[in-house]
């Protein structure tokens, strides 16, 4: 008897279109949260400590790079590649998140990626060049797969708390970059001028949230499901590619901030600590409007005006820390900040809006992060190729331009009121 083909039929669009890495999945028993006030806010913590720890490979390279090119003794190209490294991990290793979710569970899988990225922070701390590129690159990839996985699981078990929640979780991801980009100088600074060691210390607090989060791993752990849907036609909606690009185009900007800025700010002739503190600031700032800018966005018939309106503040701030006299860098700094944290949490609104259902929403999602932050590695890898080209920062604000036109020409597509034309079908075995 041959096998009969599975069936599958259009799945109703839900309201609730939260992006969870395991919803491609049959349903199956929930595990009951813990009831207690008192498990519910360890498992809050948790997650924001988690993602408190997301951020600090970027930015905290970023406040050493002259004293890593000296140490290690890279070029200004192999520093470029330093920055883009994990941003390329970003795109290339985020599909492997739902897979491992659906095998293992989300809890598990967190696990492993807090021991990786631990492990991946350390190999920092070592004086090999081999090793200050390996650990990088395992920390990106870490990084990739908890970006996936932390905002849905975070409205998956706080869904009468999820705004509250998703705030906290946002400004953790900048508090972090931002404390990297503040006080690794300092550190460097307290371990008597090491600077693979200042990278290192960053394996601390990964460490300490490991010891944490491992009971919890093993006791709020699922089931691994099994897939029982799937999105057809994404791939070939040019909306979708819209939501994709200005993704991309937006990251990119954003990881050249992560990436540069404090060079070009010490390279302008400011102290460095001063400079990570400039940094700090704009990045803190960026937690606010990430707080902000997706409630006015949600209340608009389409977000072009909203994307035009953060890109451009984010783009002339950029040429202003570049360019304006710097007893205003305060200034531009905060408006960048703002212009900056708008711009990511606009794209992240506009991937709901597009979305007619909760499961388009998840591969729209994976689709924009996979190829969207391929895309942004170009942007501090040219960074670095110009100012290596050139021997100064100037030129880069000709990629700040090309950058800024590109996102708003994807932004003004991907803006329009309208959603993609993918459908989720469910598949269906015949008995």
């Amino acid at each position: 008897m041959t096998a009969q083909p599975k069936r599958v039929r259009p799945l109703q669009a839900i309201d609730d279109q939260l992006i969870d890495a395991e919803i491609d999945s049959v349903p199956q028993p929930r595990v009951i949260a813990p009831p207690s006030t008192a498990a519910r806010l360890l498992l809050g913590v948790s997650l924001v400590l988690i993602a408190f720890n997301l951020r600090p490979v970027f930015s905290s390279a970023s406040a050493l790079l002259p004293e890593i090119a000296q140490t290690f003794g890279l070029s200004t190209a192999a520093i470029g590649l330093l920055t883009t490294l994990p941003v390329v991990c970003l795109g290339a290793f985020s599909p492997l998140a739902p897979w491992l979710a659906q095998k293992i569970g989300t809890e598990r899988t967190l696990l492993g990626v807090l021991a990786l990225l631990m492990l991946g922070t350390a190999l920092r701390s070592l004086n090999s060049v081999p090793l200050l590129f390996l650990g990088t690159a395992l920390a990106g990839a870490c990084i990739a797969v908890g970006n996936v996985l932390l905002p849905g699981l975070v409205k998956r078990d706080f869904p009468d708390k999820a705004a509250l929640m998703t705030g906290c979780y946002t400004m953790a991801l900048c508090a972090g970059a931002a404390a990297a980009a503040g006080f690794t100088l300092p550190i460097e600074h307290l371990l008597n001028g090491s600077a693979p060691a200042a990278l290192g210390a960053w394996a601390l607090p990964v460490f300490l949230v490991l010891l944490l989060w491992l009971p919890q791993a093993f006791w709020l752990s699922r089931r691994p499901k099994q897939s029982g849907f799937r999105v057809q036609a994404l791939l070939r909606d040019r909306l979708a590619w819209q939501v994709t690009l200005f993704m991309g185009f937006q990251s990119a900007l954003a990881y050249c901030v992560f990436g540069w800025l404090v060079p070009i700010l010490r390279e302008r002739g400011l102290y460095g600590i001063t400079a990570g503190a400039v940094v700090s600031v704009s990045v803190m700032v960026q937690a606010g409007a990430c707080l902000v800018i997706p409630h006015i966005a949600v209340r608009r018939p389409d977000q072009r005006a909203v994307v035009m309106m953060v890109l451009s503040s984010a783009v002339i701030a950029l040429l202003g820390l570049l360019f304006a006299p710097l007893s205003t860098v305060w200034i531009w700094a905060i408006l960048q900040g703002i212009g900056q944290g708008g711009l990511i949490s606009v794209a992240m609104t506009i991937i709901v809006l597009r979305s007619p259902d909760a499961h388009v929403a998840a591969h729209l999602s994976g689709m924009a992060q996979c190829v969207g932050y391929l895309l942004a590695a170009i942007g501090p890898l040219i960074v670095g190729l110009l100012h290596s080209w050139t021997g100064s920062f100037s030129a880069s604000a000709f990629l700040f331009i090309l950058l800024g036109i590109s996102a708003g020409i994807a932004g003004w597509g991907a803006g329009r009121s309208g959603q993609v034309k993918a459908r989720t079908l469910e598949i269906e075995p015949q008995p």
